[in-house]
């Protein structure tokens, strides 16, 4: 017999319920607490210099101000709790899916070819994509006169002869524009949560596993072609 789904339920309902029982009686314990030391308080007092109504009045209302900004604490960790399944439902919903994602970083199989995308704020006349592996050796994307705005290429690493491993991406324009970001796309195989808390990892096929946080685009990456002139510019790999 299926019960799978009954106890889910049963148990986020008696979560739920400890979490106002607990909310509760420290709400009651605060209240009688104060109500200890208020009698002590007037138990206490200088006959001759009673303490003013008006004091009482003031510790009252600064206990409830506590107990209001207690209850708000809690639902706020609450929504934090809930917030955070639905991420991850939301995360696991991703595998099969497409995206793009910004990363300066690319962990090959050697095999997947990948489509990027970069971003240019002025037209350049030469632009150069840069894949570095770890021994410093880069292997060049040369793509040829551009106009501001969305650029997309692509890297083959059995064309370019790019072994399995990790590699840094950068850009280099004829314009001196730094910082150009670099956005690669493929298919999301598996989603990791990781137990410290970090980040949700997204394996992504031919490219690594990247931070949730940093996908640009759901659905189909990028076209063939750079935008420019409709898929016929060449592009030369090389070695240095």
């Amino acid at each position: 017999m299926n019960v799978d789904g009954t106890s889910g339920s049963s148990q986020q309902t008696s979560s739920s319920d400890n979490n106002t029982i607990a909310g509760n009686n420290t709400a009651a314990g605060m209240t009688n607490l104060f109500m200890q030391l208020l009698v002590a308080q007037i138990q206490n007092q200088d006959p001759l210099n009673p303490t003013d109504g008006t004091e009482y009045v003031s510790q009252l209302a600064q206990l409830t101000q506590v107990q209001s900004m207690e209850t708000m604490s809690q639902l706020m960790a609450n929504n934090s709790v809930l917030m955070d399944n639905l991420q991850t439902l939301t995360t696991g919903n991703l595998v099969g899916q497409n995206v793009m994602v910004q990363t300066n970083t690319l962990n090959t199989d050697g095999e997947t070819t990948i489509q990027g995308r970069i971003t240019l704020d002025h037209p350049a006349s030469v632009v150069t994509v840069i894949v570095k592996d770890s021994s410093g050796t880069e292997h060049k994307i040369e793509l040829a006169n551009q106009e501001a705005g969305q650029v997309d290429f692509s890297i083959d690493p059995q064309e370019m002869g790019l072994s399995e491993g990790k590699y840094t991406l950068s850009v280099v324009t004829d314009t001196g524009e730094e910082n150009v970001p670099v956005e690669l796309g493929g298919k999301v195989t598996n989603v990791r949560i990781p137990l410290d808390g970090s980040p949700t990892q997204l394996n992504i096929a031919g490219l690594g596993e990247v931070a949730y946080n940093n996908i640009t685009q759901f659905g189909d990456s990028v076209t063939t072609g750079n935008g420019t002139d409709k898929g016929t510019n060449k592009r030369n790999f090389y070695e240095l």
